[in-house]
């Protein structure tokens, strides 16, 4: 294919008296006229391509109409009134409601619809005071992470003039009649989307005060490269701070707010393991951990005495993780995780277990939380062929009743899923989710979509996509591996696939290709495999060590400049996952995966497409801009077509409207099929 130009520069860096050439740098100027005029030549050949696709607009019509179906959240108790989301079908962003009671008429309360013409502003967060006169609303506007925030009372919906800018990975915290948040520096210009993020500040903001006024209660000058967040407990006895260095390990500080406390003490030291605070009991808290457990263990831990020798074993470690635990009318509701499947119970304060809260088949639910006074709760389940359903559960009976059932304009009775599992390059078993028609034959003849993700202890478990379903209909076989690098079985398996084990990882993946072809389900060419951000990394990993084994690649929004990725953004928080170039061992092992490093010339790589978009400002634009022009000067003439998809007014994924979501998932899947040589089949 005739590719856009892509210039070359002579910009070499020496890491460990290893030279390592980095030709598209200028790559990484994403506000440069240059890089915007390479921006657009990139999208007009891809688009040129994907309108040639003769059933591109036969998939777009399909999606169209597949997604136009009623979806709703859980309902939520915030003093007498229940709220939940509801999405129309083919609404931009789901809207709230409001309705008093439980029989109570709906009535809209909030639509993020009305903050921007095209559904590119979304609501990322929102949170009530503890009077429940107000709602904080946390908006992102095309994508970044960057948060806004601003309050309506709840009695009519009244917009308030105070305004919080420059919000990154926090939502408000409650406290009084004010709340807390974290927030950087207002950025350099031009940096917003691809300058460092540093030095973390939590504040605190009365309602009615400018945000000039808002008075700061913690930073740490010394360490500029730590996340700070504050959390309260319901009945404002305590706030806790809530520090990590990345990803995983957090370090949590305390202030007894009822003692006026000045200042914070140390409860639990970082960054070795993981610590949650989950509820209170008066002066004793409720800490979910995996200290000296790997798989979880509910503790209650004397704020005075916080030393792991004083604590109390209310729910143990077992076998299966201990995904979360929530609280609500006096109970505590556990949900586990059996092979990536969703299991729920309930316990008493004490950790006596009262009963197994039975879910409908394998999947995944959202589990139970409300407030302490509550007596009924809510919970939602969905598996890869159920779209979904939400329970009403009576905390005094223990009697769940289903409250909604989602209908969609598809047959999913036609579909089934499997589990099997596979041994790893060293023999490890992997389990392998496997979801197709009723009755398909394997012949190997099938076109197939393995999908991963293996990394910040990140869980895959069952759930409903509409986008899938497209596939699907047309005799494919969608396949999910539960990777080490993921939480599935607890911090051991997490730690099995990061830092210098992140290969396990790829081989987890690779073998998963291989044991789908050597059990007939489909071939090499007729394999396409995806995965995003961390699972971009996955992607573009594997198609460089075995570019023979995959048919199609998609790597989206991924990680795949290993040697720089630390020097944008937040990326810096993932050091604890990946490993840093700046330290000479990791350097070797990043060097030796980096998917950007590994392409070599002459290669026949799978077709390709590479989606990212302007305005991710979490996996900078940078990254999957430079793969590309690698991948394009270096793929064999006559091989397969390698593109790149960047969208404009989107980020990382969250919050994306329902049209963009449309737009990405007809040139996905249109750009998969006619790679596999599907013959797409209209459905009525």
């Amino acid at each position: 294919m005739p590719y856009p130009e892509s210039k070359t520069d002579t910009i070499i860096d020496h890491y460990f008296g290893q030279q390592v050439a980095d030709p598209y740098r200028w790559l990484e100027e994403d506000t440069a006229i240059q890089v915007k005029d390479w921006v657009v030549q990139q999208n007009n050949c891809t688009q040129n391509f994907l309108d040639q696709i003769p059933f591109k607009s036969k998939i777009k019509d399909r999606l169209t109409k597949i997604w136009n179906y009623e979806r709703f959240g859980t309902p939520f108790k915030e003093g007498n009134d229940f709220y939940f989301f509801k999405n129309d079908g083919l609404q931009n962003q789901s809207v709230l409601y409001k309705q008093n009671g439980l029989n109570g008429a709906p009535q809209l309360f909030f639509d993020p619809n009305q903050l921007s013409e095209d559904g590119t502003t979304s609501l990322s967060g929102i949170s009530f005071s503890k009077d429940h006169h107000y709602m904080a609303v946390s908006v992102a506007k095309s994508g970044s992470d960057w948060n806004e925030i601003f309050v309506l009372e709840t009695k009519n919906g009244n917009r308030l003039k105070d305004q919080i800018q420059w919000v990154k990975f926090s939502n408000a915290t409650w406290k009084g009649n004010g709340f807390y948040y974290s927030r950087y520096d207002e950025p350099k210009t031009g940096k917003a989307l691809s300058g460092q993020n540093e030095y973390m500040k939590i504040y605190y903001h009365e309602l009615g005060k400018n945000q000039s006024e808002d008075a700061l209660v913690y930073e740490d000058k010394s360490h500029p490269l730590r996340y700070f967040n504050a959390a309260v407990t319901e009945d404002e006895h305590y706030l806790f701070i809530n520090c990590s260095e990345g990803t995983s390990g957090s370090e949590i500080w305390l202030q007894d707010l009822n003692k006026n406390q000045q200042g914070f003490s140390l409860l639990f030291k970082g960054f070795t393991n993981n610590y949650s605070i989950i509820d209170n009991i008066e002066n004793q808290l409720l800490v979910l951990t995996d200290y000296n457990a790997p798989t979880y263990q509910l503790v209650q831990v004397d704020p005075l005495k916080p030393e792991p020798k004083n604590w109390k074993t209310i729910i143990a470690a077992s076998s299966n993780l201990l995904e979360q635990v929530n609280t609500c009318g006096g109970k505590l509701f556990a949900t586990y995780l059996k092979d990536a499947s969703s299991r729920l119970f309930q316990y008493n304060y004490s950790g006596a277990l009262e009963k197994e809260i039975q879910l409908p088949e394998i999947g995944t639910t959202t589990g139970i939380s409300g407030k302490k006074t509550d007596q009924e709760v809510f919970y939602a389940f969905s598996s890869f062929t159920n779209p979904g359903e939400i329970y009403h559960y009576n905390i005094q009976n223990g009697k769940s009743t289903l409250f909604r059932k989602t209908s969609t304009n598809l047959n999913t009775s036609e579909y089934e899923t499997k589990q099997v599992f596979y041994p790893s390059k060293d023999g490890v078993q992997i389990p392998l989710f496997i979801i197709s028609k009723k009755g398909t034959k394997l012949d190997g003849n099938n076109p197939t979509l393995l999908y991963g993700y293996g990394g910040f202890n990140i869980n895959l478990t069952p759930g409903f996509s509409v986008s899938r379903m497209v596939f699907l209909e047309q005799g494919g076989i969608y396949a999910v591996a539960n990777l080490r690098g993921g939480g599935e079985y607890g911090e051991a398996w997490h730690q099995a696939g990061m830092l210098e084990n992140k290969q396990h990882v790829f081989d987890d993946f690779i073998a998963a290709a291989n044991y789908l072809i050597e059990n007939k389900y489909t071939s090499s060419q007729k394999l396409a495999i995806h995965g995003g951000s961390n699972g971009g990394l996955l992607v573009g990993a594997c198609m460089a060590q075995q570019p023979q084994l995959f048919k199609v690649a998609i790597p989206a929004v991924g990680v795949l400049d290993m040697l720089r990725y630390h020097k944008f953004t937040i990326g810096w928080g993932w050091a604890v996952e990946y490993g840093s170039s700046e330290n000479e061992s990791q350097f070797k092992y990043l060097y030796q995966y980096s998917p950007l490093h590994n392409i070599k010339k002459g290669i026949n790589y799978p077709a390709t497409l590479i989606m990212t978009a302007d305005h991710d400002d979490r996996v900078v634009p940078a990254h999957s801009f430079k793969f590309a022009a690698t991948l394009q000067a270096n793929q064999d003439p006559k091989g397969n077509p390698v593109l790149i998809r960047i969208d404009s007014k989107a980020g990382h994924g969250a919050g994306k409207p329902t049209t963009k979501l449309i737009e990405d998932a007809t040139d996905m899947w249109s750009f998969i099929l006619w790679n596999l040589g599907a013959n797409y089949q209209s459905i009525d």
